[in-house]
């Protein structure tokens, strides 16, 4: 932790920059502390759940890291992040909406005498996830069960299996995405 404070205090935006597009793990760390509570405070604010804020600013970081060779930064590196959050928030909000649409016509559906129908279709697309979560790496399977199915933060994830706060998520990004990618068809129907 010192080296990573170190290096924010030594060099510049652009150095420490042109440091990440070289791919030093440091610089991107020190990036990472170093604008981590100011999007988080910002994204928290909008939406009062942390859980969803803490996944939005892992997708913005883990994209950083991910495009870091294409990265082209036209006036800083807090314009940059804040605008890749801010793009994020908006997905987040647009899907939310599509869901709470999905949610309220399900509702309606749900009212309706259709119980064996709406069961089967429950069931099916449960078992649909489950199957997708369990092609996954082993402790990829385990921090995502976690999450999503014991509702747990991030942090307690971190502490309970001994592992550091980016390798969850890491994990939860790994998995979210396979999930994505393995569902993106009946997503579209949606």
């Amino acid at each position: 932790m010192a080296n990573i404070i170190k290096k924010i205090d030594t060099y510049s935006e652009a150095d420490s920059i042109a440091l990440l597009i070289n791919g030093d793990k440091e610089a991107y760390e020190a990036i990472y502390h170093e604008y981590w509570p100011r999007l988080f405070a910002y994204v928290y604010n909008r939406l009062k759940s942390k859980e969803v804020t803490e996944e939005i600013l892992q997708e913005v970081f883990f994209s950083l890291w991910n495009r870091r060779k294409d990265l082209s930064v036209t006036h800083s590196l807090s314009a940059y992040l804040f605008t890749a959050v801010k793009y994020q928030l908006f997905n987040y909000m647009k899907a939310d909406k599509v869901r709470r649409a999905y949610a309220s016509s399900y509702a309606q559906y749900v009212d309706a005498d259709h119980s064996n129908e709406q069961y089967m279709a429950y069931t099916d697309l449960v078992n649909a996830v489950e199957k997708e979560v369990s092609r996954l790496p082993e402790k990829c399977q385990q921090v995502y069960r976690m999450s999503r199915n014991e509702h747990q933060s991030i942090q307690d994830i971190a502490a309970a299996l001994n592992i550091s706060h980016k390798t969850v998520e890491n994990h939860l990004t790994r998995a979210l995405k396979h999930l994505r990618i393995a569902f993106r068809e009946y997503f579209w129907l949606l």
